[in-house]
């Protein structure tokens, strides 16, 4: 999924806009429990395009150097990260040295940069617009990120400048995974055991990988690219610049997968930013396996397994159709196991069932358990397809799909799974008139 970073220096509405092109639309927003309401990340689109908004501003206080090198710091991050750059001002203070030190970044880049001129509230600072022409960017939108407007103009533009979809895959067909977790979860061990040689530096220091790294594995008939990332904290726990950026990198590098080993540590337990990290990869669609490390640290008892698969269950509810397996990074166990399942989600997340198949096996289902009626009005489903998208979507066609509630089609694609494999793969169901 594409990337827009917005830029600028403090204070001249960054947030504003973010939360305006958002919405409530949040990618890190749930009912579940733990996860954080982010001002970092968000999901957004415009006329059916889909794209990352990445707000790069937030950890800026100290001196005027301070500001600078931070400025520099983002503008960098949204250069090497994003697709687009919104390169935010304040039409109110008017062009300042540090926007000119932004503009002379980014005027650097080859990627498209839409100066957005913000809080022109009213036609009076219309006219305060021209003056930022002197920056040197074609694509000027006056905007007021508090009301909304000028904002549709910027989005339309937005989207024509976002590169066409690509999948997670290489064009040679082999699937990426990332293993992501916390800092110290034994990431970096895992790949190091997995390569059987040091290719991450491992050290007891949390947070000592601080940048995505990707290998490509060729051993044992198993053929994948692996990335590895920086352990990804709680945002009120990330005081370094460096972390903070490379949390971003690591939540890239997830959009860029086919599949998240989300890795976490035995002996502490899933954890609320655990949760988080889920939630970033269920919302991508992209297929999970959780890793229990360091299995080999706990007292067990025949059931210890069982009843910690079933904990994690409960707290990634609804979403629990998900591969978890029990490793000891460190001492080699199960390590080709979590492969194998890595392997066998990439699959599923491709799977295609005919339609003849779906409605063969689904339609007599729906028809003995149909939708509860609405105020006096049934719903029949007529006609049911996978539509031809990455990963698996499901369309029932009905006569009122728009009294079909959640409810239900959690029911369906619980029979869905109960029929073909979709293990570890996210699965969103439609309803649409026929």
């Amino acid at each position: 999924m594409a990337i827009v970073a917005i830029v600028g220096r403090p204070n001249v509405g960054k947030s504003a806009l973010f939360n305006r092109l958002i919405g409530e639309r949040k990618a890190i927003v749930d009912d579940m429990e733990g996860v954080t309401r982010d001002r970092i990340y968000g999901r957004s689109d415009w006329n059916g395009k889909e794209f990352t908004v990445i707000d790069t501003g937030g950890y800026v206080e100290g001196s005027d150097d301070v500001f600078e090198k931070e400025i520099r710091d983002q503008v960098q991050l949204a250069l090497d990260e994003a697709d687009v750059i919104l390169f935010v001002t304040d039409s109110q203070s008017g062009i300042t040295p540090l926007d000119e030190e932004v503009a002379r970044l980014l005027r650097q880049t080859r990627k498209p940069v839409l100066l957005v001129v913000n809080k022109v509230d009213n036609t009076k600072r219309q006219d305060d617009v021209w003056e930022f022409y002197n920056l040197g960017f074609d694509l000027v939108f006056p905007v007021s990120a508090i009301n909304g407007s000028g904002t549709g103009e910027l989005l339309d533009t937005l989207v024509e400048k976002l590169p066409d979809e690509k999948e997670a895959e290489n064009e040679d067909g082999i699937p990426v995974f990332t293993v992501a977790g916390r800092p110290n979860v034994g990431k970096s061990t895992f790949i190091n055991t997995l390569f059987g040689e040091k290719r991450n530096v491992v050290s007891d220091i949390a947070g000592t990988t601080r940048d995505t790294v990707r290998w490509r594995y060729n051993k044992f008939g198993r053929t994948f690219d692996i990335i590895d990332t920086a352990g990804m904290r709680r945002k009120k726990k990330v005081n370094e610049d460096v972390e903070y950026y490379s949390v971003l990198r690591a939540v890239r590098a997830i959009e860029q997968s086919d599949v998240v080993l989300l890795m976490i540590d035995a002996t502490q337990g899933i954890e609320s930013q655990d949760l988080r990290i889920f939630d970033i990869a269920r919302r991508n669609n992209k297929g999970i396996v959780i890793l229990v490390n360091k299995w080999d640290k706990l007292e067990k008892d025949t059931h210890t397994a069982r009843d910690y698969a079933r904990n994690i269950r409960e707290r990634i509810a609804p979403f629990t159709d998900v591969p978890v397996v029990f490793m000891s990074a460190l001492n080699k166990q199960r390590i080709l196991k979590a492969i194998d399942e890595a392997l066998h989600v990439a699959v599923n997340r491709r799977r295609r069932i005919k339609t003849s198949e779906l409605n063969e096996v689904l339609l007599p289902v729906v028809k003995q358990n149909p939708p509860p009626a609405v105020k006096g009005k049934y719903i029949k489903i007529k006609y049911i397809t996978q539509l031809p998208t990455y990963t698996p979507k499901f369309a029932f066609f009905a006569n009122l799909p728009q009294y079909v509630k959640e409810p239900y089609k959690r029911f369906v694609e619980n029979q869905i799974r109960q029929h073909w494999d979709f293990t570890g793969v996210p699965v969103e169901i439609f309803f649409r008139k026929k």
